[in-house]
């Protein structure tokens, strides 16, 4: 089956109000070019809630989120390294598996095109505004959306911008964030690295760069998250941060200074307010949730990894390859929408037709066996993994999340060198969305110690003298900071780690609710935000046993 593409121009733009009334019925997905794998028992799978329609594989639900890596190994063992898949609501795409075939795709804009006008199925109205992805595959007046001249326009002021990031001015916000979460946490004995720490400091220091920390808060950081999965919240997540972005870009028009967003009006690439509060908030996601769940990977890797946490002690590994090994291990994207076939092509055995669309599996392209025949083996200097894109479109921030990386997990293991894990590894939980898959917590503990004053910021996180062990051997006693217990807090209670300072603090935040609506964003900005994702629970049950 063939669709005729409409001429240029047929598609309204996302949000359009002169269509939005008149939008037509969803014609159903067209699953004749997917193909079924050979020797599959179709009986066997009647009842299975991750196979749909044309026995094709979904991608989003809670099979497919809770282990994706196996997912992604089923697909590779039925289908190759290029597998047909089932997006939300059941729409059909390709899941490119292969390393190889992952670095062809990025590398032939000829061929795939990051134009989500191209897909067939918005052309047609299978798919439209309305869908839970569309904030990711409607167009958009951003880099990641063009190819050739105009790519190079609009990509070029943030190259430049996110180069000249002042490295002092990094490692200072770092350290002043890490102050801000940890400081109250230090007599508590114990707070989870995920919630606490490796969610909150990367929005804390990107704000702070870009001269918006006035936007930091908690509703910000779900909408932030929000916003990739792929939810039925989705949409209205984008439009409350299109909402503060949209505001930031007119002040910065009237009042500019030295902020990201005056920084790109005055490039002499000449992008309009639109472009502008399009990348703040392309930057500011891609960045916050790659940096969020790559700390949290690192931290991971340090803490359970008991032969790389002898060799950090000995100083025969840093913190830079236990970042890159996550970048292997765990990307912080593992999987892409976004490239859409130009041409019939043939990718890994598998005909992609003309305008089908394509994702790109950076996690399963990690872990191809021919690139990586023993997963075990440290990875070292290799830098070959697709955890931030190959091509013209790979991503344009990547040395500024390496380095906040390791200021960050430098400040952390300073704070607390005795710190380790309070659950055995093996109980650690993964969440799983369409395109990422994070730590849901990474509890540890430590000795409670006395509260810091501020001017005891910029002593921690300066590096350590070459040989100097952050971990101490597991045999082996160490002295530790002496330990202030509050007047009325009971021994048995201090042992239980039942400090009440953290207690109290995440009651009284269940008990305000969420922060009260600006009237200045309007009412239908108040309706929208009706429909945001509610905050997450506090500190988990297993750190109050």
């Amino acid at each position: 089956m063939t669709t005729p593409v409409p001429p240029e121009g047929a598609v309204p733009p996302p949000g359009c109000p002169a269509h939005a009334s008149a939008a037509p019925a969803r014609p159903r997905p067209d699953y004749s070019g997917v193909p079924a794998p050979e020797g599959r028992d179709p009986a066997t799978e009647v009842d299975n809630p991750n196979i749909g329609p044309g026995r094709a594989r979904r991608l989003n639900g809670p099979d497919a989120e809770r282990d994706q890596q196996g997912l992604y190994d089923t697909l590779r063992l039925e289908y190759g390294e290029v597998a047909p898949v089932l997006l939300p609501r059941d729409v059909p795409a390709w899941l490119v598996l292969g390393h190889e075939e992952n670095r062809f795709v990025c590398a032939h804009p000829e061929l795939f095109t990051t134009d989500g006008r191209e897909w067939r199925l918005l052309q047609d109205g299978t798919v439209g505004p309305d869908h839970p992805m569309a904030p990711i595959f409607m167009w958009q007046p951003v880099c990641a959306f063009v190819e050739g001249e105009e790519h190079e326009r609009l990509r070029e002021p943030l190259e430049e911008n996110l180069r000249v990031t002042d490295l002092r001015e990094l490692r200072r916000l770092v350290q002043t964030g890490t102050y801000t979460l940890l400081n109250d946490l230090c007599e508590e004995g114990f707070c989870d690295l995920t919630e606490d720490y490796c969610e909150r400091l990367p929005m804390i220091v990107l704000l702070g760069l870009f001269g918006m920390s006035h936007l930091y808060d908690d509703r910000f950081l779900e909408a932030a998250r929000d916003l990739i999965k792929g939810t039925e919240t989705a949409n209205a997540s984008n439009e409350h941060l299109m909402r503060l972005f949209r505001a930031e870009v007119e002040r910065a028009r009237v009042e500019p200074g030295d902020d990201f967003a005056s920084q790109l009006l005055a490039h002499r690439a000449g992008m309009n307010a639109r472009e502008v509060s399009e990348h703040l908030r392309i930057v500011l996601i891609a960045a916050y949730e790659t940096t969020a769940n790559l700390l949290a990977n690192a931290m991971r890797i340090l803490l359970v990894q008991m032969e790389v946490r002898g060799r950090v002690g000995a100083g025969r590994l840093n913190i830079y390859e236990a970042i890159e090994q996550a970048l292997w291990d765990e990307p912080p994207f593992s999987a892409m929408l976004g490239r859409y076939a130009l041409q019939d092509v043939e990718v890994g055995g598998r005909l992609i037709r003309k305008g089908d669309a394509v994702m790109l599996g950076y996690a399963a392209g990690n872990v191809d066996t021919r690139v990586r025949p023993e997963l075990d083996a440290p990875v070292r200097d290799n830098r070959s993994h697709l955890a931030f894109g190959r091509g013209p479109h790979a991503c344009p921030g990547q040395y500024l999340g390496r380095q906040l990386c390791q200021l960050a997990l430098d400040d952390l293991l300073a704070w607390f060198p005795d710190m380790h894990l309070a659950v055995p590894s093996s109980q650690l939980r993964w969440s799983g969305s369409l395109l990422s898959r994070h730590l849901v917590e990474l509890p540890v503990r430590f000795e409670p110690r006395s509260q810091r004053d501020e001017e005891s910021i910029g002593t921690f996180g300066v590096p350590l003298p070459k040989g100097a062990g952050i971990f101490p051997p597991p045999d082996e006693e160490h002295d530790l900071m002496p330990v202030e217990v509050p007047d009325g807090v009971l021994e048995a209670e201090r042992e239980a780690g039942e400090w009440r300072a953290a207690k109290k603090r995440r009651e009284q935040a269940e008990q305000d609710g969420p922060a009260p609506v600006d009237a200045a964003a309007g009412d239908a900005g108040a309706e929208a935000e009706g429909l945001l994702p509610g905050p997450r629970r506090p500190l988990r049950d297993w750190l109050r046993r």
